[in-house]
């Protein structure tokens, strides 16, 4: 099972880049996008079905504004949408798909977390985000295997972006937002694995995927890991290769992909 995650930045902007186009070419089962940025007459019939793929979406009630989607080969079981949080799930947040079978509970989830760089409100929303997420996340884990893709605006440690020096204190590399991730992945709290870091566990430069647009940050490779794989232990365990697209560039993310050896 193929699976990639990419923050389009954009769904309409990403697809001039060439995204939709590049797309059908990686014979993926499962695509999770982020920041769609469009409501539901913007995508439907357009960007619904691509390389025979069926996406379904949550938007944001903002207008031009976060939004996530997830595309699948094959059909759910169930889509859930939201994490019964209004606040969040009035943004657009988080969708999930499962692919249960007899014996079998199986979830795919695409989720964008909030960004906190624009001021302390948005910090706040981001800290309340990510106390609302770890119960949920929690207690799904205790019915069901799932693997969670998205952006979720956090480098966990110094060799997960370049400058981690002069960002000890932003938004992004913060104690408390280092320390939520450390949380959700240690085996004796939450669990669950990043899936990258398994596969590459000393990467640094090339396990960038987001980079600013000023100063000429893509180009002198100024990044930050900021997309990730969270599994639940057995499926992490099926993980067999990563890659991060940077030949084209769709929009100020990188697309990530995970080859897993289990089918939906």
């Amino acid at each position: 099972m193929r699976f990639i995650t990419a923050n389009l930045n954009g769904i309409r902007s990403a697809a001039t880049k060439g995204f939709f186009d590049w797309l059908p070419q990686q014979q993926a089962d499962a695509v999770g996008v982020q920041e769609v940025k469009a409501q539901h007459e913007h995508v439907d019939q357009i960007f619904c079905s691509p390389g025979g793929l069926k996406g379904h979406f949550h938007y944001a009630q903002k207008k031009g504004y976060s939004g996530v989607g997830l595309y699948t080969r094959d059909e759910p079981s169930d889509i859930i949408i939201g994490v019964g949080v209004q606040e969040f799930d009035d943004e657009g947040r988080y969708i999930e798909k499962r692919f249960d079978k007899p014996g079998r509970k199986l979830s795919l989830i695409s989720c964008y977390f909030p960004s906190g760089s624009s001021g302390e409100d948005r910090q706040q929303a981001k800290f309340r985000f990510l106390a609302a997420i770890y119960p949920h996340l929690m207690a799904l884990k205790g019915q069901r295997e799932f693997i969670l893709v998205g952006d979720i605006n956090i480098a966990h440690k110094e060799a997960d972006l370049k400058n981690w020096k002069g960002n000890l204190k932003n938004s992004g590399f913060l104690p408390e937002e280092r320390a939520w991730v450390t949380q959700l992945i240690d085996p004796t709290q939450g669990g669950l694995v990043d899936v990258y870091r398994q596969l590459q566990p000393d990467t640094t430069e090339t396990c960038y995927t987001w980079w600013s647009n000023r100063g000429q940050a893509y180009a002198k490779n100024v990044g930050w890991r900021l997309d990730y794989h969270f599994a639940t232990p057995k499926l992490a365990a099926l993980a067999l290769r990563e890659s991060i697209y940077k030949d084209q560039k769709f929009s100020d993310h990188a697309p990530l992909t995970i080859d897993y050896d289990f089918k939906l």
